[in-house]
């Protein structure tokens, strides 16, 4: 049960940065999403999605490696 929320966790954020890999992409070839009113603030709203979705996905696996001391005291916390 806790491998399937584990994976739910990572997948929400898989799938921000799926997308604003895609809005980055429309934005480059000149398609609008309709939610967006210009090309680019969709192309800075998907950089931000990408941004996001990688940094929780990253902070994710480097909390789950320090906890099962993994890191080789590369990323020890100091306190």
């Amino acid at each position: 049960m806790y491998r399937l929320i584990a994976f739910l966790v990572l997948l929400i954020p898989g799938i921000l940065a799926v997308y604003g890999i895609k809005l980055m992409r429309d934005s480059f070839f000149g398609f609008v999403n309709p939610v967006f009113f210009n090309v680019i603030i969709q192309l800075f709203a998907g950089l931000i999605f990408v941004i996001i979705g990688i940094g929780f996905i990253g902070g994710f696996l480097l909390h789950r490696d320090r906890k099962k001391n993994k890191t080789k005291g590369r990323f020890k916390n100091e306190k």
